[in-house]
């Protein structure tokens, strides 16, 4: 039996917009997108379930000491939302565990029950998460019918607004920030209205400081593999595209060379206090800085890369 060639890995840096497709795992997702890059190192930045589908950013090479980050930051997502049916996942690929009549409902009843679940509110993870308790995800646990005590934790959802109504689905607009569970929203939603819900789709649509993101899809980065290396590679993005929401300061030779260093050093320039992040004369990323008020920088992530 011919066993197929053995992947040659690479030293690969940047960012890759996948639009994930759905009945992938995020961790699945990245192995494939690495293979075909045959990048030797890689991770993403911030699980999405396998029934979701949207932005999903890899992280190759240098670019993964950004990943956390990444995770951290403000996301968007469309959520279908399906009123009267309750699931032991909180989504469309659980168990149907209660069933009830969905009540006469109109706009200024859902918004009154939206109005609860925006801004800094507290949320129960759900059972079926990543969490880990006792050393062990949470999914797990559930998979074998176990249930455990989970503290709410603090959130922040920054708009949550209803799209369009079809029968007893709800389409909505959720911005939120790290820890946020879409399906727990869903849930908590449902019962304030008095009959049950689950997420019956999700698509994330944005991450920042990827606002308005150019996605590839995984069929599109099997195409230009084929096609070559230039093909392929048009498709990753530098790391420094995900400092682009930061102020960008070019160093001089000695800064530069202190901050490789990881020295801390006093810039001149007038950056606002908090991060930026810091280029040689040459437009190599040097490292992501947090300024103080008296304009000291720090290095919080130094990078060894070559000119973008």
């Amino acid at each position: 039996m011919n066993r197929p060639p053995r992947i040659q890995y690479r030293d690969l840096h940047g960012i890759v917009l996948l639009d994930k497709p759905p009945g992938l795992s995020s961790n699945q997702a990245l192995q494939a997108v690495r293979r075909l890059l045959r990048a030797s190192k890689g991770g993403h930045t911030g699980a999405l379930d396998p029934l979701a589908t949207g932005l999903l950013p890899l992280c190759f090479g240098e670019a993964t000491k950004l990943a956390g980050s990444l995770l951290g930051a403000r996301k968007a997502y469309l959520a279908e939302c399906r009123l009267g049916i309750t699931t032991d996942s909180a989504d469309s690929e659980g168990e149907i565990v209660q069933q009830r009549p969905v009540p006469e409902l109109d706009a200024a009843t859902i918004e009154a029950a939206l109005v609860k679940l925006r801004g800094h509110i507290q949320q129960v993870p759900p059972m079926y998460s990543a969490l880990k308790h006792d050393g062990e995800r949470l999914y797990v646990k559930a998979r074998r019918g176990e249930t455990v005590e989970r503290p709410p934790r603090d959130v922040v959802v920054y708009r949550l607004e209803l799209l369009a109504r079809f029968g007893d689905t709800l389409q909505l607009l959720v911005e939120c920030g790290s820890g946020t569970y879409v399906r727990s929203l869903a849930v908590d939603l449902g019962e304030d209205l008095g009959c049950g819900a689950h997420l019956s789709a999700l698509r994330r649509i944005w991450v920042e400081p990827f606002r308005d993101p150019r996605m590839v899809t995984l069929e599109a980065l099997e195409q230009a593999a084929e096609q070559g290396d230039e093909a392929l590679l048009a498709h990753l993005l530098p790391v420094s595209a995900g400092l682009s929401d930061l102020p960008a300061v070019k160093l001089d030779e000695a800064q530069s060379m202190a901050v490789s260093r990881g020295q801390q050093i006093s810039l001149a320039a007038p950056v606002p206090a908090g991060r930026c992040a810091a280029f040689a004369s040459d437009g190599a990323l040097l490292a992501l800085l947090e300024l103080d008020s008296d304009h000291r920088a720090r290095v919080l992530r130094g990078f060894n890369l070559p000119p973008d």
